[in-house]
C-alpha cells in the first residue's frame, strides 16, 4: 500500500495549485483524478485564453451567509501572488475589462505553468485513478482506488462541482461531504451558456 502525507483529489487549478504548495511546504504530496489528462476546464476557460484572476479580487465581491468566510483566504495569497507567478514564467497577458486579466496566448499556457510547479516541487501526479472509497483512519484516510490503495495523514478534496460533465465533472465532491456528515445546500446552475444561431442573432 502507498503511503503519503497529503492526498489532493481533483487535478484541476485548484488541486494543482494546493500540491505544488503543500509539496513546497516540505509534504509527500500525490494528486489523483479520473480524467486522462490534467486541468481540462482550465484550457476551455476564458474562451481558451484563460481569464485566470481579476486585479478587483476583494471579499465584497463574493456571496456567502457568513460575509467574513473568504476574508482569510484572500489576504494569505492574493491574486498579485499569483500574478507574480505568472510572470516568473514569463506567460504573456492584458486585461480585459472591469480587472479581469487573460493570457494573450492560450490557456494551455497556465496549465503548463501549474504542472512546471508542481514538477519543481516535487509533487507526484497520476490520472486514471477513480476513487473506490474513502475511510476514516485513526492516522489519516484510506482510499481504495483503481490503481490499489493509498493511505494518507491529509486529505484534500479538489473535484470540484458539476458544471461541465462533458470535461469529467461529476458530484463526487457532495458525496464526500454528505459521507462526512456536512450538510449540503440545493444545488442551481451557476453559468448557463447560450447557443445562438446565424438567423437569431441577426434578427437581434
Amino acid at each position: 500500500m502507498h503511503s503519503t502525507d497529503v492526498i489532493i483529489l481533483g487535478a484541476g487549478a485548484a488541486g494543482l495549485m494546493c500540491a505544488q504548495l503543500s509539496a513546497r511546504r516540505g509534504r509527500r504530496v500525490l494528486l489523483l483524478d479520473h480524467a486522462n489528462k490534467p486541468g481540462k476546464k482550465i484550457l476551455m476557460s476564458g474562451g481558451g485564453r484563460c481569464n485566470f484572476t481579476n486585479l478587483y479580487t476583494e471579499p465584497s465581491n463574493f456571496l456567502s451567509h457568513n460575509a467574513h468566510f473568504c476574508k482569510s483566504a484572500l489576504a494569505r495569497y492574493t491574486q498579485w501572488d499569483f500574478i507574480e507567478l505568472v510572470c516568473k514564467h514569463g506567460v504573456p497577458y492584458h486585461e480585459k475589462k472591469l480587472g479581469q486579466l487573460f493570457c494573450d496566448n492560450k490557456a494551455s499556457d497556465i496549465l503548463d505553468m501549474l504542472l512546471a510547479e508542481c514538477d519543481e516541487a516535487g509533487a507526484e501526479i497520476r490520472m486514471h485513478t477513480s476513487i473506490e472509497q474513502i475511510d476514516k483512519t485513526d492516522s489519516g484516510y484510506l482510499l481504495r482506488t483503481s490503481a490499489g490503495p493509498f493511505a494518507c495523514q491529509s486529505l484534500v478534496i479538489a473535484t470540484g462541482g458539476l458544471s461541465i460533465p462533458t470535461l469529467g465533472a461529476t458530484g463526487f465532491g457532495y458525496q464526500v461531504a454528505r459521507q462526512f456528515g456536512h450538510t449540503l445546500l440545493p444545488t442551481r446552475a451557476g453559468l448557463v451558456p447560450f447557443t445562438i444561431t446565424e438567423p437569431q442573432l441577426k434578427a437581434m
